[in-house]
């Protein structure tokens, strides 16, 4: 069996850590891509071409939360506000677009759902727990 030299509670601290900041890395990179590569107009045009009102504006807020909200996400500030918004986006993002083409993101199928159902259940659970270290500290 492998041994740690820390804690248990010290070894669960350092683990939602790294996945906390994990998650903000991940999320970023959507943000980034889409503001690097001109995609935040197409975007608001493609939400506003599935009946969403506003859809630059959407698109705009989306893209700025997703760099400057993981940023705040990965120091431990606002975690579970961050991770409810974060896991309702993407769950929009999973219906709308991964839905339609099944669970599997490779292999079976693709461009599936399976990678957006991942992300909001870490998001949640990151929010979760953050929460309750909060609480008893």
């Amino acid at each position: 069996m492998i041994s740690f030299p820390v804690s248990s509670a010290k070894r669960s601290a350092i683990s939602w850590t790294i996945l906390r900041i994990s998650l903000a890395g991940l999320l970023s990179a959507h943000g980034w891509s889409r503001f690097i590569n001109a995609g935040v107009v197409p975007f608001g045009e493609w939400l506003t071409s599935q009946g969403l009102p506003f859809g630059f504006a959407i698109a705009s807020g989306i893209t700025l939360l997703e760099i400057v909200g993981t940023v705040l996400f990965a120091l431990g500030i606002r975690v579970l506000p961050l991770s409810l918004v974060f896991a309702c986006i993407y769950a929009a993002g999973a219906v709308m677009v991964h839905l339609p083409a099944g669970w599997f993101v490779v292999g079976a199928g693709r461009n599936g759902m399976e990678y957006s159902v991942l992300l909001i259940i870490c998001l949640l659970l990151v929010g979760i727990q953050h929460t309750s270290e909060k609480s008893e500290a």
